[in-house]
């Protein structure tokens, strides 16, 4: 009677850490949506780049099929949240290339084509090359590649801080949702003892946390040095 309660007090903190990621993961896809606005209004894509959005689709697309049953079994909420976020993906860089000089629009459909590309041919390795088992090693490695070169492109932003002791291009909302989403999957992945979930996203959790971190401290230092600037002016006019 009381491994069953423990059993589902387990299932439960886990189907929670679950729904826990695939709701801060719907915040964290939202927040591309200032950018798309502006892109919109002028009708232009200025100097953004789209890449990110590409390198985001091919992650949503790997992990959500390691989420898969025909992959692994009992991860049906990794399925759930990247099938999402494959959507988010579709729809921005549809809009992305729909204002891009005809130069950027071609390339950007040439990648968008080779994504599908590389995916299908993922899939179809991994169902005629593989049986259950070395279909879950063989996803499970790619997915943890993705996620581990999704999470370490701050580092070129976190090297920008550094450099320019200014959070202008580190947005707090973003490197907070990031560790919300990296930090509840990595949970869900320790529940469910698999670690092709808990490692990359437990290396994104210490990213976003080093992030959030570096904002705090640079935020404050901006402050500091503006109220300098500022107390000699009140020091004359009292």
């Amino acid at each position: 009677m009381l491994s069953t309660e423990l059993s589902s007090v387990y299932q439960t903190f886990t189907d929670a850490a679950g729904v826990l990621g695939n709701l801060f993961a719907f915040g964290l896809y939202l927040s591309p949506m200032s950018t798309f606005n502006r892109i919109i209004r002028n009708r232009s894509t200025e100097q953004f780049s789209g890449m990110p959005y590409i390198y985001g689709l091919l992650n949503c697309l790997i992990c959500c099929w390691y989420g898969m049953p025909i992959v692994k079994s009992g991860i049906i909420l990794v399925a759930t949240v990247n099938s999402v976020g494959t959507v988010f993906q579709l729809v921005y860089l549809s809009i992305f290339i729909s204002y891009a000089e005809r130069a950027v629009k071609i390339r950007m459909l040439a990648l968008l084509i080779a994504v599908f590309v590389i995916f299908a041919s993922i899939v179809f390795v991994s169902l005629s090359c593989f049986d259950y088992n070395g279909r879950q090693l063989f996803v499970g490695y790619l997915s943890i590649a993705s996620l581990i070169f999704m999470y370490g492109s701050p580092l070129i932003v976190i090297n920008l801080v550094i450099k320019t002791k200014s959070v202008e291009f580190m947005p707090f909302n973003l490197s907070f949702a990031t560790f919300l989403v990296s930090f509840s999957f990595t949970t869900y992945g320790v529940f469910k003892m698999d670690p092709f979930l808990y490692m990359p996203n437990g290396i994104g959790t210490l990213l976003a946390f080093v992030q959030l971190i570096l904002y705090c401290h640079y935020n404050n230092s901006s402050k500091e040095d503006t109220d300098e600037e500022e107390e000699p002016l009140i020091a004359e006019y009292p």
